[in-house]
């Protein structure tokens, strides 16, 4: 008997949908176990991938970590393992930039089986009790803040990826070689977001994705109405999921053009200390492939990122059109910058740009502090 373990995040999106497919796998395979442990969605983003790759054969991740997970050699490429053919499928078929965010020094090092993005959200049955319309610019965003009607995900790490789409939209795409924006750029990206928070309940500062959504379809306070960007969880638009369904879309325009927001989503890769590499790559295959995307991974609430899926008319009819109406705004989503030291560079910009967010340090200085990071992350320097 092989015996395999996998590390997964503790939501219905990222561990139920990956036990489901080990559980078929497992059916179609009795030769094969896999055991599955989850961890949280801050753990999620955070976690060493060296000490979870020492530990487990399979590991859900984050794409930020790819770089480094590269560099120091932890984990399998795929193209060792899996045909071209194969591989091709899933670069032809990547929502957005999905299966390239995972590709680093010209090799595939993880199969995108998740895709996300900050979308917009909104509660139908409170839209309509309050007369609402949902806003198509970022001034009317703001107006319907102002009238109490909006909330928004502004947890730490949060903020410092919205600050990448509002650097985007008030200029041209973000990150080059002397900091995410220039300075002048960046503060106002802040501001931007400074807006909107100060608009909103205080209590959003500290929401992640995950406690947004939860809110929001619970609630019964006006401010529950709409969201403006959150990453989107799929499940909270399915029929009896939570209590009140999320209806799901795009951004709203700034300055004429849409908003772009940074590029999530998760990915199943393959430890390089695994002492069964076929078999892991085998269950690898068989989760991305997109007959399991759309079918068990999908229907025990996973967020696939194979694009077959999310054309799919029984995915969308059961997920109230979730996949088709977002599915532009993953398209144009931005990349983050992939080199070994970014995710040094994520932890200690995130508290800075959650101030300056918060109001309690000025947008300016935090520009130039996140910058400084910027360069001191993306350059190698000894030490």
């Amino acid at each position: 008997m092989t015996v395999l373990k996998g590390i997964a995040w503790n939501h219905t999106r990222g561990f139920v949908s990956i036990v489901a497919c080990a559980q078929r796998f497992e059916e179609l395979h009795p030769e094969c176990s896999i055991i599955w442990e989850k961890r949280s969605l801050q753990a999620f983003a955070d976690a060493s991938l060296k000490q979870l790759a020492e530990s487990f054969d399979l590991i859900v991740m984050d794409h930020p970590h790819t770089a480094l997970a590269a560099t120091e050699g932890l984990l399998l490429p795929c193209e060792d393992w899996l045909s071209a053919g194969f591989l091709a499928d899933q670069e032809a078929h990547s929502v957005g930039r999905s299966h390239a965010s995972y590709r680093f020094n010209g090799r595939q090092w993880t199969l995108a089986t998740d895709a996300a993005a900050p979308i917009a959200t909104w509660r139908p049955d409170l839209m309509e009790r309050h007369g609402l319309s949902i806003p198509a610019t970022w001034e009317e965003v703001l107006e319907l803040a102002d009238r109490g009607f909006v909330t928004v995900s502004a947890f730490p790490i949060d903020m410092l990826m919205h600050s990448y789409m509002f650097c985007a939209a008030l200029r041209d795409e973000p990150f080059g070689p002397d900091g995410v924006a220039p300075d002048d750029v960046l503060a106002a990206a802040l501001d931007e977001l400074r807006k909107l928070v100060e608009r909103c309940d205080p209590e959003c500062l500290g929401r992640n994705p995950i406690r947004t959504a939860e809110w929001m379809s619970q609630s019964e306070e006006p401010r529950a109405a709409y969201c403006p960007f959150a990453y989107g969880y799929s499940n909270y638009s399915r029929p009896r999921y939570a209590k009140h369904p999320l209806k799901a879309g795009g951004l709203a325009t700034l300055g004429g053009r849409r908003l772009r927001s940074t590029l999530g989503g998760a990915g199943l890769a393959v430890s390089s200390r695994t002492k069964h590499p076929r078999a892991c790559m085998d269950f690898a295959a068989f989760t991305a492939a997109p007959e399991t995307q759309a079918g068990i991974y999908f229907q025990a609430g996973g967020q696939p990122g194979h694009r077959s899926a999310w054309t799919d008319d029984a995915v969308n009819a059961a997920s109230g059109g979730f996949f088709r109406d977002t599915l532009q705004t993953l398209d144009e989503s931005l990349l983050r910058p992939q080199f070994p030291g970014y995710m040094g560079f994520q932890d200690a910009a995130t508290p800075v740009a959650h101030a300056a967010v918060a109001g309690t340090r000025s947008v300016d200085s935090a520009a130039a502090e996140i910058n400084r990071l910027y360069r001191h992350f993306s350059n190698p320097h000894p030490g």
